[in-house]
């Protein structure tokens, strides 16, 4: 999935082209009538794992995609925000749930999508946590309730196998990888 493309440039509305400009390696939509160049970058998209003793807290979602299924609170990165203060902020949203950030636990590039996603352990501070505005139901689950197969997100199943598979052996680590467009 690429990006859709631009059209015209945002600073003097003139028609933009696509080309090499000088001093660069890639192409990019160029303003011929003022010389901005248009660049674009993945999005990223920040969140937590929750933990509440031996538990995570999840999120079945009420929008799209993939409405009704389960995942960690996550969403979009604000322009001036860091990924800590995204992170808190889309597990408030999304789970009205106050957390304590650890470090940060994943960093997955999801290049067909032109993402990155970034989850950071996190202890949940309490029990008082609820559906948000794009939440059907929270609710926290054992490594062996997990709902695998609803999973909503490869980025969340591939975070939540890391977290699992470290807390078995007693030590955690960040983990950094790409998740490529099913074959």
């Amino acid at each position: 999935m690429s990006s859709p493309p631009v059209n015209f440039c945002s600073t003097c509305g003139a028609k933009v082209t696509l080309r090499v400009p000088p001093g660069d390696t890639l192409p990019r939509h160029v303003c011929d009538s003022c010389g901005t160049i248009h660049y674009r970058n993945p999005l990223m998209v920040v969140g937590t794992i929750p933990e509440w003793e031996d538990r995570i807290l999840l999120c079945r979602r009420a929008i799209e995609p993939r409405h009704g299924l389960w995942t960690l609170p996550a969403g979009f990165m604000e322009l001036g925000e860091t990924t800590a203060q995204a992170a808190l902020r889309e597990t408030m949203e999304e789970a009205k749930a106050r957390v304590e950030l650890g470090e940060i636990f994943t960093l997955l590039s999801v290049p067909h999508v032109d993402q990155v996603h970034i989850f950071y352990r996190a202890r949940l501070l309490d029990r008082a946590f609820a559906p948000g505005a794009e939440t059907l139901e929270v609710a926290l689950f054992g490594e062996s309730e997990i709902p695998w197969k609803e999973i909503a997100f490869r980025t969340v199943s591939t975070a939540l196998r890391h977290f699992f598979s470290d807390r078995k052996e007693g030590q955690f680590r960040m983990h950094a990888g790409e998740v490529l467009a099913p074959k």
